[in-house]
């Protein structure tokens, strides 16, 4: 494969990312880490941070381009002339949601592949949500994030204090 769209919120990346993000980089010459806006969605950290914390943590892995998109998914892997979308899952409910997703995109852009990674091991249990939980508890998040988003949730910290 030429080009995969890795899409996701990164809010913030974690170690499960990266992971994927790996082994993606393994499978297309050119991933395109898709950083979503989403209006519905309230973030911690901003789109501009998100993307610079993405490209932190990517600058050693090969092919992999961060770009921020918003609108349909469909439509922005299109746009990029990506062949597949690269989706990682940790267990049964997020495969079952996987599914629907990747129903809506082919019928929005039939020549769309999914592909679903599951997690590793080491990795499954990682969301961003229970990184940033961990740390608002003053939990170490080492084995869960990169020192990037430590450093930069205790910048977020101290700014709000």
């Amino acid at each position: 494969m030429n080009t995969v769209v890795f899409p996701g919120s990164f809010d913030p990346v974690t170690n499960g990312h990266i992971d994927l993000l790996i082994r993606a980089s393994r499978l297309a010459e050119r991933v395109i880490v898709a950083v979503a806006v989403n209006t519905s969605k309230r973030t911690l950290f901003s789109l501009e941070e998100r993307c610079a914390l993405l490209e932190e943590v990517t600058a050693e892995i090969p092919g992999i381009e961060v770009i921020p998109f918003s609108g349909l998914l469909a439509d922005f892997a299109s746009e990029y002339k990506a062949q597949a979308l690269i989706r990682g899952i940790r267990g049964a409910t997020d495969a079952d949601y996987e599914m629907q997703l990747a129903q809506v995109n082919r019928s929005l852009n039939p020549r769309l592949e999914t592909l679903l990674l599951p997690a590793s091991a080491g990795t499954g249990f990682i969301s961003s949500t229970i990184v940033k939980e961990v740390f608002k508890h003053q939990g170490d998040i080492n084995a869960f994030a990169p020192l990037c988003v430590a450093q930069a949730l205790f910048r977020k910290q101290a700014a709000n204090s």
